[in-house]
C-alpha cells in the first residue's frame, strides 16, 4: 500500500470505475442560473460536507481511512480533498444505504464468492456495525491519530479477514469501503465526490458529454476541454444533487 502503487493502482482502474459508476443512475438537469448574475468560469458550487449519516467519530474514520487508500501526492489530490467521504455519506444514507434493491429475506448462510453479498446487513448497517466495533477495539486510541504507517497496517489487518466486527466480518467491510472510495473519487460530481472534477481531469476524461456520435470511429482522439459533469448547468457551474443514489 506505498504511495506510488496506490496511485497507480488508481489510475489504472479509473476508466473501468467511469463505465460502472458514473452511468448508475440519471441525474435531472438543474435549471440553469441568471446569465447576468453567474460568474463567466466554471466554478462547483458544493462547499465542506455536512454529514447526515455518519456521527463525528464515524467521519474521522472515514475520511483518516480513504486518504490512506487515495493519498494525496504529486499527481493530485487525494479521497479526502476529492470530497470522497461526503460520496459515501450521501450514498450511505440514501435508498442504496437502506438496501432497497436487496433480498433481505434469508436463509443468511455463507455462500461462495461467486454468490456475492450473503449477509443481513443492510449497506448503512454495515457500516455503522463495523466502525462501531472498530472504535471499541481500537479503545482509547483513533485511527485518525495514528501514524500513517500504522493507519495502513490497521487497514492491511481488515482487509486480510479474520477479523469479527460484530459479526461483520472484516474482509467485507474494507472490500467495501475501498469500493465505494473509488466509486467517490471517479464518479460524477452530482452523487458528492469527485469535488472540481479533480479525477476526470487526471486521467483525461471528458465527463458526461451529450453526444459522442462523431467521434466513434475514431481512436486515440484527445479531447482538449474541461470536463463536463451530469450536473453542469450552462454557465459550468456543478450543482451536487442531495438525493441521487450513484450506486443503485
Amino acid at each position: 500500500m506505498s504511495n506510488l502503487s496506490r496511485r497507480s493502482f488508481v489510475k489504472s482502474i479509473g476508466a473501468t470505475s467511469l463505465a460502472t459508476a458514473a452511468p448508475l443512475a440519471a441525474a435531472p438537469l438543474l435549471a440553469a442560473a441568471d446569465p447576468a448574475v453567474s460568474p463567466p468560469h466554471p466554478q462547483v458550487v458544493h462547499d465542506e460536507p455536512l454529514y447526515l449519516f455518519f456521527n463525528a467519530a464515524e467521519a474521522a474514520f472515514i475520511e483518516a481511512a480513504c486518504e490512506r487508500l487515495i493519498p494525496a501526492d504529486e499527481v493530485g489530490p487525494g479521497a479526502l480533498d476529492a470530497g470522497v467521504p461526503n460520496y459515501l455519506d450521501k450514498q450511505l444514507g440514501g435508498a442504496w444505504g437502506a438496501g432497497e434493491r436487496l433480498y433481505r429475506s434469508g436463509p443468511w448462510q455463507q455462500g461462495t464468492p461467486s454468490q456475492g453479498y450473503q449477509l443481513p446487513f443492510t449497506p448503512a448497517e454495515l457500516f455503522h456495525t463495523a466502525l462501531r466495533a472498530i472504535d471499541t477495539e481500537l479503545k482509547d486510541r483513533t485511527f485518525k491519530d495514528l501514524p500513517p504507517e500504522e493507519q495502513d497496517a490497521y487497514l492491511k489487518s481488515l482487509e486480510a479477514g479474520g477479523k469479527d466486527l460484530d459479526a461483520v466480518p472484516s474482509a467485507v467491510f474494507f472490500q467495501m469501503l475501498l469500493q465505494m472510495t473509488v466509486e467517490g473519487f471517479f464518479s460524477d460530481p452530482v452523487y458528492g465526490g469527485n469535488k472540481n472534477m479533480v479525477a476526470w481531469k487526471m486521467i483525461g476524461f471528458p465527463g458526461a458529454y451529450a453526444s459522442y456520435y462523431d467521434l466513434i470511429d475514431k481512436h486515440g482522439v484527445k479531447l482538449e476541454r474541461e470536463p463536463m459533469s451530469l450536473a453542469s448547468d450552462r454557465n459550468g457551474r456543478i450543482h451536487v444533487h442531495p438525493n441521487i443514489p450513484a450506486s443503485l
